[in-house]
């Protein structure tokens, strides 16, 4: 547990699961809103999941959870903290 969030290393090594702390649920539509106006593309935007390219390839769903696909732990972790602190609030 890191500021705010859990971090888990997915099994296939080159991507993170990032767990925000009180999180349940968001709206898709206003924290995709809040990632592409920090410069990613979006891709799929669906209810159920919204995908997104850019410096690591993100996968958001409703719970919250965000998924980075980097092998960089330190890309991992700014993306998380951004997620955390600024995209989910």
């Amino acid at each position: 547990m890191t500021e705010g969030f859990a971090m888990e290393l997915c099994g296939n090594q080159a991507s993170w699961q990032i767990v925000p702390d009180g999180i349940d649920s968001i709206d898709l539509d206003a924290v995709g809103s809040k990632i592409t106006a920090a410069g990613f593309e979006a891709g799929v935007q669906s209810r159920m999941v919204w995908t997104f390219t850019g410096s690591a390839d993100l996968t958001l769903y409703p719970s919250g959870k965000l998924l980075v696909k980097t092998a960089d732990k330190n890309v991992a972790e700014e993306i998380a903290r951004l997620h955390c602190s600024e995209w989910t609030r």
